[in-house]
């Protein structure tokens, strides 16, 4: 006899089946209320056994509250279908609500400091919003909100966010164009039918202070809404040491959502995402020219070069509908319709040799205005064929994106700048637009008991237009690329709580991606990456460890400044490495988040004309060769929780001499930053004491593409924040 517990819409579901073998018997784990049930209902069994030999599926459900995870995550769609991270024959890391809390994670970029292997990049060719590396690769291009393409330049939040699903490697075949890094994929919080009501407030230093609400109301037997707001304002330590100016955070958001039909065959559920930010934006500290490292020989090492006219303003409206049609328990077919607009605008003041002055340095302006608009159908079946189990997935997906970009107007003097939003120079706009066609198919057959064989193919057609305003607006490039993506993978999973994997995986990234001509009318980019990798679940379940080498090799390799059009850095590059990740409860109360990361890097050739032959052997730019973090919390006594954690880079190179200069780049030291938090949680109520850099670590955690300059880290801050549940 097997007992399953499912949960389906996030509805608590027990259910019953008589049939033996299978790894789920083995990985079953039943909720106290599920537990009484299943004795009730085996007993039933056992009285009747004389008179039936088998017993239809029970299914009862329940409105109980269902417990969200903690640091392991339970379930992810990143491979297309909800499937527990631990059955995916590819490294994956998700960052789970629970531990967003804990930490007070309140943007994305602070929520994957969690990932080992990551670094963060710093406003290449205007790209100041989230900008990662991950395995030594770009992924700004990579970056998906709920399955669907996220790539416009905005600061992300995650108010709204259930978890963060890092898929490591290419994964062309699943998402479409991309690099070799990996995906990283934000899931959205979604309407429940049982009830989740908090609201909270937070203050700290230096000018803390952050509202949020999560409220969740059932209106009808399979119907529920649920409201996400949030509104932060953060000031900081760092300042102009001639004007006094401090850098600036005043960012607000609200997400409402409906969905009907939960439960029941057919869901449905309405979303909107509004995201207003108005900064004043911090680019960081210049490197010393002669000693190649960050700039320290002012009276503060962390001075802030902006001055006070200087802003970062977005807005961000993102609507979407989703259907889910449950044709059988075996069979869905789910639907996404998706609209997009993104508005950003700014000027700041990158940098400069020479201490900070009134007017900012070097002036950074951009104004974009970004409309996506998205279809994705999927549709995913369980079957056998020959004896053997096939779990098939396909899809299709229309992607329509533009976007133009202004540079804007000095409405003041050379000395005394102003800029302003919506005043542009006399140029025309640089406009993108692109049209892109994707269907996909990819099966996994158990050819024997336990061993799974996966095999996946995509194939891409994107037509897309750059204009810039040179060439009196005629179109200056024209790109059709017509690409195919493939994915495999063998696993074995003797038992429930071991997977051993083996994987190959490629990807493609077509000149002028990204609203922007990245390079001449070079081939698309590709990338091919091989992986073999074990996940293990300990200690009954609620501890995962996973461990995985890989090796990624990418051509034609466009890695410059974005805002470059004539130059290729590094036709052909490599990264070797291995990574370990452990997440769950070693005790019952005690659990613990930990990645180690060890890369090797290497520009294995350059393009003949326009790269440095000197680049070849060497390391690339902002990839450290080792990353480490942990985050673990111990429950004490009375509600009482104690925890703490620590994040470790290594040393990085930044921008490097083009031409035929000899390798001598910038650089940021290694840094290790130390976190800690103490909470009391009660039924209706939670009170937390967080304080992050404990030792106020001067550090720089990004760096510009070229090398000009480098952000610097969170200084210390100390966060008091209150929650009332109802």
């Amino acid at each position: 006899m097997k007992t399953t517990i499912t949960s389906e819409s996030k509805v608590p579901e027990l259910r019953l089946d008589v049939e033996s073998g299978g790894n789920a018997e083995r990985r079953a784990k039943l909720l106290p209320l599920g537990a009484m049930m299943m004795a009730g209902l085996l007993g039933a069994a056992d009285a009747s056994a004389a008179e039936e030999q088998t017993l239809p599926t029970v299914t009862v459900k329940a409105n109980a509250d269902q417990q969200p995870d903690g640091f392991r995550a339970s379930k992810t769609r990143v491979g297309k279908v909800v499937q527990d991270p631990h059955d995916v024959p590819q490294a994956i890391t998700t960052i789970t609500r629970s531990l967003m809390d804990e930490q007070d994670a309140n943007s994305l970029k602070e929520a994957l400091r969690n990932v080992s292997g990551l670094s963060f990049n710093a406003a290449e060719g205007g790209r100041s919003g989230d900008n990662m590396m991950l395995r030594g690769f770009y992924t700004f291009g990579d970056i998906y909100l709920d399955g669907i393409r996220d790539t416009a330049q905005y600061n992300r939040e995650v108010f709204n966010t259930e978890q963060v699903d890092v898929l490591r490697g290419a994964a062309a075949m699943l998402f479409g164009r991309g690099q070799a890094g990996g995906v990283i994929n934000q899931v959205s919080k979604t309407p429940m039918l049982y009830g989740i009501n908090k609201v909270s407030v937070g203050v700290g230093s230096d000018g803390y202070m952050e509202t949020k609400a999560d409220l969740n109301q059932r209106i009808g037997e399979t119907t529920a809404i649920r409201l996400n707001v949030m509104n932060r304002d953060e000031d900081s330590p760092r300042s102009n040491p001639v004007t006094g100016t401090t850098p600036e955070i005043h960012r607000q958001g609200f997400a409402p959502s409906i969905s009907f039909g939960l439960g029941t065959d057919h869901e449905v559920t309405l979303s909107h995402l509004w995201l207003q930010t108005n900064d004043r934006p911090d680019y960081g500290v210049p490197f010393n020219s002669v000693a190649k490292k960050p700039e320290t020989n002012y009276a503060k090492s962390n001075a802030y070069w902006g001055v006070s006219g200087q802003f970062d303003e977005s807005e961000t409206n993102v609507t979407t509908l989703n259907y889910l049609f449950k044709i059988s328990p075996d069979t869905q077919w789910r639907t996404v319709v998706r609209g997009a607009n993104y508005r950003r605008s700014y000027w700041a003041g990158a940098p400069q040799n020479g201490a900070p002055s009134t007017n900012g340095g070097g002036a950074k302006t951009r104004e974009f205005d970004t409309d996506n608009f998205v279809l994705q159908s999927d549709f995913n079946t369980v079957f056998n064929l020959f004896g053997m189990k096939n779990e098939l997935v396909t899809g299709v997906e229309y992607l329509k994106e533009g976007s133009k970009r202004w540079a804007l107007q000095n409405l003041g003097t050379t000395a005394n700048p102003v800029y302003k939003s919506g005043h542009y120079t006399s140029s025309a706009p640089n406009t993108y637009s692109g049209d892109t066609y994707s269907a996909y198919v990819q099966d996994t057959v158990e050819f024997v008991r336990d061993w799974k064989l996966t095999v996946g193919v995509r194939r891409d057609e994107m037509r897309s237009e750059y204009q810039s305003p040179s060439g009196t607006g005629s179109i200056n490039y024209r790109g059709d690329f017509g690409e195919n993506s493939y994915r495999t993978g063998l696993s074995w999973q003797p038992s429930a709580a071991q997977h051993y994997y083996v994987g190959w995986s490629d990807s493609f990234s077509p000149t002028a991606d990204l609203y922007q001509l990245s390079g001449s009318q070079y081939p698309a980019e590709r990338s091919k990456v091989s992986e073999i990798g074990a996940k293990w679940l300990l200690l009954d379940g609620n501890l995962a460890f996973r461990t995985a080498l890989y090796h990624a090799v990418k051509n034609w390799e466009r890695n410059t400044d974005l805002e470059s059009t004539a130059s290729i850095l590094t036709k052909k590059r490599e990264s070797n490495g291995i990574e370990l990740e452990l997440a769950g409860r070693m005790t019952e109360n005690w659990e613990v988040f930990s990645g180690l990361s060890l890369i090797d890097a290497e520009i294995n050739e350059v393009a003949p004309t326009t790269g440095n032959a000197n680049f070849v052997g060497k390391m690339p730019r902002n990839t450290p060769k080792q990353t480490f973090n942990v985050w673990s919390t111990y429950q004490l006594p009375a509600g009482f929780k104690v925890g703490g954690g620590m994040e470790y880079k290594s040393k990085r190179y930044g921008g490097a001499p083009t031409g035929t200069a000899a390798f001598n780049p910038n650089w940021v030291p290694s840094y290790t930053r130390w976190d800690a938090m103490l909470s009391y949680d009660q039924p209706k109520y939670a009170v937390k004491l967080s304080v992050q850099n404990i030792f106020d670590k001067l550090y720089y955690d990004a760096i510009y593409d070229n090398g000009g300059f480098t952000y610097v880290g969170q200084p210390r801050r100390v966060i008091l924040s209150t929650e009332y549940k109802f």
